[in-house]
C-alpha cells in the first residue's frame, strides 16, 4: 500500500490568529522541554531531537508569516513601526536557527544559543499576540480565509521539508518511515 505524498488539508475552517497562537504555544512548549533536557545533562541526541523540532517549526511558522499573514496585516493596521520590527525580529531568529542547523549540541554556546532564541521568541510572541493580532481583528481582516491559506502553505512545506529529510536519511543510508 502506498501513502500519499501530500495528505489533504481538513476542510475545517481555523481563524489565522488562533491558528499562529496555537503555533505560539507549540513551540513555548518545545523551548520549556529543551530547557529541561539542558538542566538535567539529558543525551545529545534528545536536545538535538527536540532543537530539530523547534527550528523546523520556526521556520515554517515565519515563512507563512512573511508570505501570507503579515502582508495582509500590514495593509490594514497601517502601523509600518511594528511590522518592520517583526520582520526584523524574524531575521534574527533565522540567523539564529541558521546557526543551530549546523551545530551540534556538544558545541560551544549551543545551550545559549537555544536560550536566545527562545527569549527572542518569547519577545516577539508578546507583541504578536498584545499589539499585531488585536490590531488585525479591530480592522476586521478577514482571519477565515487567512487562516485556510496560511494552514494549507503550512501544509506545503511540512510535506517539503519531510520529503527532504526522507531523501537526506536516504542519502545517509538510514530507513525513515514519515506518517
Amino acid at each position: 500500500m502506498t501513502k500519499a505524498a501530500v495528505k489533504p488539508v481538513a476542510k475545517h475552517t481555523i481563524d489565522a490568529i488562533t491558528l499562529l497562537t496555537e503555533d505560539h504555544k507549540k513551540v513555548k512548549m518545545l523551548f520549556a522541554d529543551f530547557a529541561k533536557l539542558a538542566k538535567t545533562n539529558a543525551s545529545n541526541t534528545s536536545k538535538a531531537d527536540v532543537v530539530h523540532q523547534i527550528c523546523n517549526a520556526l521556520t515554517i511558522h515565519a515563512q507563512v508569516e512573511e508570505e501570507i499573514f503579515y502582508p495582509a496585516v500590514r495593509a490594514v493596521i497601517k502601523d509600518n513601526d511594528l511590522m518592520d520590527e517583526a520582520d526584523v525580529e524574524h531575521a534574527e531568529a533565522k540567523s539564529l536557527i541558521a546557526q543551530l542547523k549546523t551545530m551540534k549540541p556538544t558545541d560551544d554556546h549551543y545551550n545559549a544559543k537555544v536560550s536566545v532564541l527562545g527569549e527572542n521568541i518569547a519577545h516577539h510572541v508578546k507583541e504578536e499576540e498584545s499589539e499585531m493580532f488585536p490590531q488585525a481583528m479591530k480592522a476586521k481582516l478577514d482571519t477565515t480565509t487567512l487562516g485556510e491559506a496560511l494552514a494549507n502553505r503550512m501544509h506545503e512545506l511540512q510535506a517539503a521539508m519531510d520529503k527532504d529529510r526522507e531523501v537526506q536519511s536516504q542519502k545517509n543510508g538510514i530507513s525513515l518511515s514519515i506518517d
